[in-house]
């Protein structure tokens, strides 16, 4: 694939950006101005790992001159560990261009909402549940992102039946989707005194943050009731009447949000929450039209339906969708995702490159 006519339509478009942002009449639309910033730091980091892809080339090109002509040993030996170097150089930077090549997702730019949920299993799968939410929470923090709890549902053992959150930052969405779908988790729990595996899984709905122009919600759709905040916090937790509860009467979906001691906070993250759910129900039936086998992002949480399997035992993490395993489950959990995630991103690259080839 010759990726020089991109990289020259790339340097064109960023040359035209940056004309666009010198205009201070841009800037009197300010949803406009930061889009335009946001697409000239894009095409910035695209030309300039474009421009390093040719010059790696064109060395490329003169070291097979040196190899074809030279015949001193140890002149041939350097100038193949430099053959070497230089394809790693080039096939790293080409997935760069490719990647770019394609139409950004818009959504992979967005903030999300993330929401774990037990599965089969009983209490094992609350506390693996937890174990998922600390995961994510610690991968989110090795990036810089922002997290904030929004509605939970503690179990009796210290896990979560349900524990919802966002996350928000540089291109979230576009990492994060990948977790969504059933978690399967084997190990010997706590509870058990004959020392047996068990199987237990969670369910992970990853979803990216809607906006007021996604989705209308009109006040006589919404049926708002607050009352009292329960579990721990201290006093003012259960004395307050901070947590809101919203109906929407159209779609019969029920949003809590009880995080926060201030009710109009809390009825804010309430609105985001449903606006979400709400968008992603509309994009899921406008799929359906199109794909009616597909089945919804998390399954039913049983145990066959899973996306990753989390083996104790075995010391191993296993993602099916690639038929990857790393053997190192204490280091995943903590929260170091991107050995999984990278490999997946690069299998939708792939597959999304040859779509565009036809």
């Amino acid at each position: 694939m010759d990726l020089r006519p991109y990289i020259e339509s790339f340097s064109r478009r960023l040359a035209e950006t940056e004309t666009l942002l010198s205009d201070s009449g841009v800037f009197a639309n300010p949803a406009r101005a930061q889009e335009l910033a946001r697409e000239y730091a894009r095409l910035k980091q695209v030309v300039a790992e474009g421009r390093e892809y040719l010059r790696a080339l064109a060395e490329r090109e003169a070291n097979e001159a040196l190899l074809a002509a030279e015949k001193d040993p140890e002149l041939l030996a350097l100038a193949r560990e430099e053959r070497e170097r230089l394809d790693a150089t080039i096939a790293r930077l080409e997935k760069k261009v490719q990647a770019a090549i394609l139409p950004p997702d818009p959504t992979d730019s967005r903030n999300t909402i993330i929401e774990i949920r037990a599965g089969a299993g009983g209490s094992e799968s609350a506390l693996f549940a937890a174990d998922l939410y600390r995961m994510l929470c610690r991968y989110a923090e090795s990036k810089g992102w922002k997290i904030e709890t929004m509605d939970a549902s503690p179990s009796d053992l210290g896990g979560f039946k349900e524990v919802i959150f966002s996350v928000s930052g540089d291109e979230v969405y576009r990492r994060l989707k990948y977790e969504s779908g059933v978690h399967r988790v084997q190990r010997v729990p706590a509870t058990e005194a004959q020392g047996r595996i068990h199987t237990s899984t969670a369910t992970v709905a990853v979803l990216p943050e809607a906006e007021e122009v996604d989705i209308e919600i009109k006040p006589e759709e919404l049926e708002i009731s607050v009352c009292r905040a329960s579990g721990p916090g201290g006093q003012g937790v259960n004395t307050t009447d901070s947590a809101v509860q919203i109906l929407h009467k159209p779609t019969g979906l029920i949003v809590r949000c009880a995080d926060g001691r201030s009710q109009q906070k809390n009825k804010t993250k309430a609105l985001t929450v449903l606006r979400t759910r709400l968008l992603e129900r509309k994009v899921q039936e406008e799929k359906s039209k199109y794909d009616a086998e597909r089945s919804k992002q998390v399954g039913t949480g049983e145990r066959n339906e899973k996306i990753r399997t989390y083996n104790f035992p075995q010391n191993r993490v296993t993602d099916h969708r690639i038929d990857l395993s790393i053997y190192n489950l204490p280091v995943v959990l903590d929260g170091d995702l991107d050995c999984l995630i990278e490999p997946l991103m690069a299998r939708d690259l792939e597959a999304r490159l040859k779509a565009l080839q036809g």
